[in-house]
C-alpha cells in the first residue's frame, strides 16, 4: 500500500488517543476502590493489595500474547480484543461486589487487567505510524490521553455512588459498572476508526528504507527475551519502566486505604487520586518532547529523582496536603521513567518484531508491578506508609545508578545482536 497521508495518520492517532482516554477513566475509577473492596471482602488489610496485584498479573499475562497477535494479525484486532476483555472483567467485578465474593473479585481483577496489556501497547501503535523523529512525542501524547481519565475517573467514583444509592446496591460496584461501559466504548472506537492497520503503515513506510546497521531481525520468544537481557540499553529501558511502575504500584495501591483508615471521605480520596493521575498523564506531551530533544536517559534520571523525593515525603506524610504532593510527584516520576523507557526500548527494532518485543517488555513491567502491588498490603500492615516510602526510595536510587552506568556508553539497542 502507499504511505499513509498525514490526515490518516492523525485520525488513527486520535482514535487510539480517545480509546485510551475512555479506558483510562474506567481503570482509574475502578482502581480507586480496588484496595477498599479487597480489604472489605477479604476481611483484612493484608488482603487489600491482592486485587491490585491481579490487575498487574493480568496485564503481564496478556502482554506477550497480544504482542504476537499484533505482529501476526495487526494492531487493530489485538487492541480491540484487549478492551473487550476489560468489559468482561469489569462485569464480573460488579457481580462479585454484589454477591460479596472475594475470590470472584480477584478473578475479575485478573481479567480486567488483561485489557491493560493491549491498552499500553497502543502507545507503540500510534508512534509507528509517524516519522521516527516524532515517535517519542507521539508516545507522550498517547500517555497524555490519561489526563482525561485523571479528571473523569475520580469524579466518576462520586457520580457512580449516586447511581448505586438510587438503585440500592453497594457504592463499591458503581466504578466497575462505569468501567464495563467505557471499555466497550474503547473497543468500538478501535474497530471503527483505526484503519488502515498501523502495521500496514509501518511496513509501507519502512519498505525501501536502508536497514539500520546492526539492527536485529529476530523471531521467536527466546530470541526476544535474550535480546533484552544482553543489551545494556534494553535492560535499562525495561528497568526504568519496571521501577517506575512498582514504586507507583506500592504507594498508589495503599493510599486510598491509608486515607480511608485515617477518616478521609470519598471526595478527599478522589482528589488525591486526581492529583496523582494528573502527574501521571498531564505533562506526558512535554515528556515526549524532552525525550526527542535530550534523549531518553537524562529524562529517565530526572524521573528517578522525583520518585526518590516521593519516597522521602511518603515516609513522613501525615496530612492531606502532603499526601496530595506525594501523589502528584509519584505520578510525574512514573511519567518520566515510563515514556523514556518506552522510547529507549523501541530503538533499532524491525517492524516484524516490534509487537512481541514490546509485549515482553510490558510483561516484565507487569510482573514486577504485580509483586509490588501484592506485597504492598503486607508492607502496609507491617510498617505503614513509612515502609512503602523507604522501599520506593531505594528502588529509584538503584535506577539512577543504572542510568549513569549505561549512559557512560552510547551502545544502540541493536548491540544485543553482537552480544554486548
Amino acid at each position: 500500500m502507499e504511505p499513509a497521508a498525514p490526515l490518516v495518520r492523525w485520525r488513527i492517532t486520535g482514535a487510539l488517543f480517545f480509546a485510551q482516554a475512555f479506558y483510562s477513566a474506567a481503570g482509574i475509577a475502578s482502581f480507586t476502590v480496588a484496595s477498599i473492596i479487597g480489604a472489605e471482602l477479604g476481611g483484612s488489610a493484608v488482603f487489600a493489595g491482592v486485587p491490585a496485584a491481579m490487575l498487574y498479573v493480568g496485564r503481564g499475562a496478556s502482554a506477550y500474547p497480544i504482542g504476537i497477535i499484533m505482529d501476526r494479525a495487526g494492531r487493530r484486532p489485538a487492541i480491540a480484543l484487549a478492551y473487550l476483555l476489560g468489559t468482561f472483567g469489569a462485569t464480573l467485578a460488579t457481580l462479585s461486589v454484589l454477591i460479596e465474593s472475594y475470590a470472584l473479585f480477584v478473578v475479575a481483577a485478573l481479567i480486567f487487567g488483561m485489557a491493560r496489556g493491549g491498552s499500553d501497547q497502543s502507545r507503540f501503535a500510534a508512534a509507528e505510524v509517524h516519522a521516527e523523529g516524532r515517535r517519542a512525542r507521539v508516545i507522550g501524547l498517547i500517555v497524555f490521553s490519561g489526563t482525561i481519565g485523571a479528571i473523569a475517573g475520580p469524579l466518576l467514583v462520586s457520580l457512580s455512588e449516586r447511581f448505586t444509592v438510587a438503585v440500592d446496591i453497594s457504592w463499591l460496584a458503581g466504578p466497575w459498572i462505569v468501567a464495563a461501559v467505557f471499555s466497550l466504548v474503547s473497543s468500538s472506537i478501535i474497530l471503527g476508526l483505526v484503519r488502515p492497520d498501523p502495521l500496514q503503515i509501518l511496513q509501507s513506510s519502512d519498505r525501501g528504507r536502508p536497514q539500520t546497521p546492526g539492527a536485529p531481525v529476530r523471531t521467536g520468544r527466546g530470541h526476544v527475551v535474550m535480546s533484552i537481557v544482553r543489551s545494556p540499553r534494553a535492560r535499562l529501558a525495561v528497568s526504568s519502566m519496571m521501577i517506575g511502575q512498582v514504586v507507583m504500584a506500592m504507594i498508589m495501591t495503599m493510599t486510598p486505604l491509608y486515607m480511608n483508615e485515617g477518616g478521609q471521605r470519598t471526595l478527599a480520596i478522589s482528589l488525591a487520586m486526581l492529583s496523582h493521575t494528573i502527574g501521571m498523564f498531564g505533562l506526558a506531551w512535554m515528556t515526549g518532547w524532552l525525550v526527542d530533544r535530550f534523549s531518553p536517559i537524562p529524562v529517565m534520571v530526572a524521573g528517578a529523582f522525583m520518585l526518590i523525593t516521593t519516597g522521602l515525603l511518603a515516609a513522613i506524610a501525615d496530612d492531606f496536603a502532603v499526601t496530595m504532593v506525594v501523589m502528584f510527584l509519584l505520578g510525574l516520576g512514573w511519567n518520566f521513567t515510563f515514556v523514556s523507557g518506552s522510547s529507549l526500548l523501541v530503538q533499532g527494532l524491525a517492524p516484524s518484531e516490534r509487537g512481541r518485543t514490546q509485549g515482553v517488555g510490558d510483561a516484565f513491567v507487569s510482573v514486577t508491578a504485580a509483586t509490588g502491588g501484592l506485597g504492598s498490603g503486607l508492607m502496609f500492615a507491617w510498617g505503614g506508609m513509612e515502609l512503602l516510602g523507604w522501599m520506593g526510595l531505594a528502588l529509584a536510587a538503584a535506577l539512577v545508578t543504572g542510568a549513569f552506568w549505561v549512559g557512560v556508553g552510547r551502545q544502540p539497542l541493536a548491540a544485543a545482536a553482537d552480544g554486548s
